[in-house]
């Protein structure tokens, strides 16, 4: 995955240390019902789409962005599903980042689905009573938070 050139230079003076990124989750539906997955170059497995805002940039648009940068899609975002601060995660270099995560329904409004960048190995539309095995927990929880027509998700502990 790319990482964007502002963390890069958090990094340089940061070194491994925690960073705390926003992040979103767009989830992508067509006029079908279906939802818009891509496997990732970096794991293998179908995932939802998903990035860091760049600095400044509001995250409904970044949930845009990426959706056309790694899909090719063209969407727009409808409803704030969730809101959920994450586990911290180590990657491979010893980097550590934690993530506040706002996840997006989407609406598919143009575009053909296909790979459009190194991220994905295949991009699809799956039905909700088709999706991939290999589909995580985190996927399938915003995919059920996103039907259920719920008011927005947070987690109430305090």
């Amino acid at each position: 995955m790319a990482t964007p050139d502002f963390i890069r230079t958090l990094r340089a003076s940061a070194g491994n240390q925690l960073l705390w990124l926003p992040g979103v989750t767009a989830l992508v539906f067509d006029d079908e019902g279906r939802v818009l997955l891509g496997r990732r170059s970096d794991t293998g497995r179908w995932a939802l789409i998903g990035g860091i805002p760049d600095p400044g940039e509001q995250p409904a648009a970044c949930a845009v962005r990426e959706v056309h940068e790694e899909t090719a899609v063209q969407c727009v975002a409808e409803r704030v599903v969730l809101v959920q601060a994450l586990e911290p995660v180590r990657y491979d270099n010893g980097d550590v980042c934690q993530y506040m995560d706002i996840t997006f329904s989407c609406r598919a409004v143009g575009g053909e689905a296909r790979v459009n960048d190194d991220e994905s190995l295949d991009v699809g539309w799956f039905s909700l009573d088709a999706l991939p095995p290999d589909l995580c927990e985190f996927a399938l929880f915003r995919i059920k938070q996103a039907m259920s027509d719920t008011a927005t998700w947070f987690d109430p502990t305090v």
